[in-house]
């Protein structure tokens, strides 16, 4: 230990002048013995910073895990770590979130050393934390099989009982480099060489006689990871290119006891059952066609009746908070796309160009060059801002065939995209409005909870951004304005914004808890200058307008399936395809069945009737397969009182009420867009 006194400051106020060199596990054990054992990995903070930024989970990416990373932010490390400056310190337990992605990167290096174990010429590549578990990336010539995941998942369980230590050590970077070309560890001296610098020692974690490059950090030993589950095997092409080696990736999930593991996979079993593809055809919603293409959606009549609701209430919205509606080609000359930037920024997720006649022609990724030239048509005065446009436009966008998944991630989808050219003072207010205007739609389609992230630029990598860096503060302060106006929590994610400007994305949070990404506003400064928009302000002069890029479903088609998902295709009355089922008791209730069907489409409700010469009960069981909301009998009874027999989705037989009754309740529970029934 150094002579030299250090304080530690500690999350109740307290500070604890230690010698340098003083451990967290250290001063833990000297709080209390049980705190040490408790503690998973420690969080320190300069003690000049106050607050907390994003990034914390050191082990979430290859760039988290392996580059230094801001220096005066909160870090996550190791127990063992020496302190030898003043610090604050924090102690975090498995009731600390943080420390989930530890134990599973943790369980990662468990996975690479099972593997190594039982097959010495793997080559090993990286074994990151995801929100569901880990996976490693392995080569090896000869496939994985089912009976050899079995061998692994048992291999950790041995490495996991001899309760190793996770010791972090250093080399030299031209040591680490040499050994790993020695080995033939092309994946590992990738790693180095990207994110290292010349003279840089490297940092390498070893458990046993396992040790793998990495930063870190982990938990004290590998008996620390309790509860651990091999769960599948996927390809992986290096560096996600198909003309590089195959890899094997092995996924796992790790939690801190049996319970959680356990619970973990009955969410997934139930998040099966919920599956959007499985439940698109079931209920015959919608359809992928090999013929046709992957990633083209056929929209069936029950799915496009629910599309047309989503689609109705977003234009009427939009109507009433002040938008424009407009409507732009699928296709533009790829002129158009080298003024915007896409042709240089975005040209990887675009279709190749098409030769016609008179040029050069390009899918559509976007609506925003489209809805730009709309404004650029007339002059502008101040007065005549700020301007909406509005369209669910349909957009092309390439995605590799191995990427795309049912409706979440598909090449054409309907964006319900809309930019706002305003004046510098009036972007704050403007993106307020955006901000409660996704707040609508998430509650309105039954989504109570959602989370929200501020995705900001990279200074240092000014190569992917467009615009000065004034630009680029004024558009992240102002985005982080509207959200303190509204009070609403944000994560700020450093280097994920748009080339063209920072963005506010809401994660809604589904009745499984699981998180979506759907609406967005985003900033841009860029495509204005680019496109040379202009108006005139009250001096007489022109100005260049600053613009707002928002979706709030995202896209359709996304949004859709989540409704799927979140709601298990049992839609609230409002936007099930079906609303009402008929089953008249036998052939001399037809006439009445027709009658009520009448006198229910013409309130607007949609409504089916079986009249098969079909079992009662298993006409009610098909509408019950088809999760129809309402299936009302019919017989003697009904017919002379002028009533029907309701089954109610989920709450079975509730008797007898008069159809007008009955109407009565419909209308309300649609008016008020009701979730319940």
């Amino acid at each position: 230990m150094s002579s030299k006194i250090i304080s530690v400051h500690l999350p109740d106020g307290a500070v604890r002048e230690v010698p340098a060199g003083t451990t967290p596990y250290d001063i833990a054990f000297a709080i209390s013995p049980r705190l040490a054992a408790a503690s998973v990995v420690a969080r320190l903070t300069p003690v000049e910073t106050t607050g907390t930024t994003a990034g914390e989970d050191e082990a979430e990416s290859d760039a988290a895990m392996y580059a230094a990373g801001d220096a005066a932010a909160p870090r996550l490390v190791d127990l063992s770590t020496p302190l030898n400056e003043d610090t604050r310190l924090a102690l975090l337990t498995e009731k600390d979130p943080e420390t989930l992605k530890v134990v599973r990167h943790s369980a990662a290096h468990v996975m690479a050393t099972a593997v190594l174990e039982l097959f010495p010429e793997t080559k090993l590549g990286h074994g990151p934390a995801t929100d569901q578990g880990f996976f490693y990336d392995f080569y090896r010539e000869k496939p994985f099989t089912p009976d050899d995941l079995v061998a692994i998942e048992a291999k950790m369980a041995e490495v996991i009982a001899r309760d190793d230590k996770f010791v972090r050590e250093a080399e030299p970077r031209e040591d680490a480099l040499a050994d790993f070309e020695r080995d033939g560890d092309f994946m590992k001296t990738h790693f180095v060489t990207k994110f290292t610098q010349p003279g840089d020692l490297v940092s390498f974690y070893r458990n046993g006689s396992f040790v793998d490059f990495c930063r870190g950090p982990h938990v004290p030993s590998t008996g620390r990871v309790k509860a651990v589950k091999v769960t599948n095997l996927a390809g992986a092409y290096w560096l996600g290119d198909e003309k590089n080696p195959q890899l094997q990736r092995v996924y796992g999930t790790a939690f801190f006891s049996q319970k959680d593991l356990d619970a973990h996979f009955a969410r997934l079993e139930e998040a099966a059952r919920r599956d959007h593809r499985l439940l698109g055809k079931q209920l015959d919603l919608f359809s992928i066609q090999e013929v046709a293409g992957a990633g083209l959606i056929f929209w069936h009549p029950k799915g496009a009746m629910i599309r047309k609701i989503m689609e109705d209430w977003m234009r009427d919205e939009c109507i009433r908070r002040g938008y424009s509606l407009v409507y732009t080609p699928h296709v533009m000359r790829r002129e158009l796309w080298k003024i915007s930037g896409h042709e240089g920024f975005y040209s990887g997720n675009m279709y190749t160009p098409m030769e016609l006649d008179d040029a050069e022609y390009r899918l559509k990724p976007m609506n925003c060059p489209g809805h730009i030239l709309i404004y650029k048509n007339s002059p502008k005065s101040y007065r005549d801002l700020p301007v909406r446009l509005a369209e669910l436009g349909n957009v092309y966008r390439y995605e590799r065939s191995g990427t795309m998944h049912g409706l979440l991630r598909v090449r054409g989808f309907t964006q319900d995209d809309a930019h706002i050219f305003c004046t510098p003072g009036q972007i704050e207010d403007e993106v307020v409005a955006c901000i409660d205007f996704a707040d609508a739609v998430l509650k309105t389609f039954g989504f109570a909870e959602f989370k929200v992230e501020l995705s900001t630029w990279d200074p240092s990598d000014r190569a992917h951004y467009a615009g000065s860096d004034d630009h680029w503060q004024l558009a992240i302060s102002s985005l982080e304005s509207a959200l303190n106006r509204r009070n609403i929590p944000f994560k700020t994610i450093k280097g994920e914004a748009a080339f063209y400007g920072p963005k506010i994305d809401f994660k809604l949070v589904d009745v499984l808890g699981r998180l979506w990404q759907l609406s967005t506003v985003q900033f841009d400064f860029n495509l204005p200058a680019r496109f040379e928009l202009e108006y005139v302000g009250e001096d007489g002069e022109k100005h260049q307008p600053v613009m707002v890029h928002r979706a709030l479903y995202g896209s359709v088609e996304r949004f859709f399936g989540v409704l799927i998902e979140h709601y298990a295709g049992a839609f609230p009355l409002w936007l099930a395809p079906v609303q009402v089922g008929l089953v008249p008791i036998s052939e001399r209730h037809h006439e009445y069945a027709r009658q009520v069907k009448a006198e229910l489409e013409a309130v607007g409700l949609r409504v089916e009737i079986d009249d098969r010469n079909e079992k009662m009960n298993g006409k009610i069981r098909d509408f019950a397969n088809q999760k129809t909301p309402y299936v009302l009998i019919m017989g003697d009874k009904e017919a002379e009182a002028h009533a029907v027999s309701v089954r109610t989705r989920g709450k079975g037989d509730q008797g007898s009420i008069g159809v007008v009754e009955f109407v009565a309740k419909c209308e309300e529970l649609i008016k008020t867009r009701s979730m319940d029934l």
